[in-house]
């Protein structure tokens, strides 16, 4: 069984499926993903993941901020995320951290939010879902300075080993996505090679940035699958094995998903 350990359900293009979210994760289900974990990305989402997470007994949700979703003068309030992280299927924190390629200019104002993110980690003890692009000095630096007890997960890992290795030493999880099937992602499937077995998750960052070879096109739950694949296969390890190894990790980092079979 696998996990798409980072999905956006709420924004799918289901055109494939007939416009229909049922079906879309019924194609997934069918491919082996046995659990959906839908993130938050701002305030305006929270309602929406949780419904979902609701609605589905596989999918569970994550409530957060994203740092491109900061607004000027309105970090997210503390208590609101607290507030949030109450609902019993909302398993993590996130997505939350520093993207610097984009907005070099908020580099203040994310930091301010993602701080307040790492507090509520401190707090609650439930992981964060970290992304992180073009800010690798500062976004180390403040995961240093929160030590959180949980530590969480870097999605959509696109950093050298250097970066996976003090993020690994901090008790984070590396998750990669169908970047790594990319044929310009040499760098990255070094890395791939060398993250330990059971600090390893896989997603599909959906509906953005399909795997090889459906790169271009929506990307879907379903495609997970590819991801998975051409790991194992780069590990020089057996599919099956690299699927449960990689979904007892997921439930390892979550111990709130309601992951079935995996205790």
């Amino acid at each position: 069984m696998l996990v798409d350990s980072h999905c956006h359900l709420d924004r799918l293009d289901l055109a494939a499926h007939d416009g229909s979210l049922d079906a879309a994760l019924a194609a997934a289900r069918q491919r082996g993903v046995g659990h959906f974990l839908c993130i938050g990305v701002s305030a305006d989402n929270a309602a929406d993941v949780k419904a979902l997470a609701e609605r589905y007994d596989d999918v569970d949700c994550s409530v957060g901020v994203h740092p491109l979703d900061v607004q000027p003068g309105a970090a997210p309030a503390l208590d609101w995320l607290l507030d949030e992280l109450n609902h019993p299927r909302v398993v993590a924190i996130g997505e939350t951290g520093l993207d610097y390629h984009y907005e070099p200019e908020a580099a203040e104002l994310q930091q301010e939010s993602f701080r307040l993110h790492l507090q509520a980690a401190q707090q609650t003890g439930k992981p964060v879902v970290v992304h992180t692009r073009g800010a690798r000095a500062d976004t180390l630096a403040l995961l240093r300075e929160a030590a959180l007890p949980n530590a969480g997960v870097l999605h959509c890992f696109t950093e050298d080993w250097d970066m996976a290795k003090a993020a690994l030493d901090l008790g984070f999880y590396i998750s990669l996505s169908g970047i790594v099937t990319f044929r310009n992602a040499d760098a990255l499937r070094d890395v791939a090679r060398q993250v330990p077995a059971d600090r390893l998750l896989v997603e599909t960052d959906a509906p953005y940035l399909a795997p090889i070879p459906y790169r271009g096109k929506p990307n879907l739950p379903q495609y997970v699958r590819e991801v998975a694949e051409f790991l194992a296969m780069l590990r020089g390890e057996a599919y099956d094995v690299f699927a449960e190894q990689t979904t007892a990790n997921f439930k390892r980092l979550f111990p709130l998903a309601r992951v079935k079979g995996v205790v």
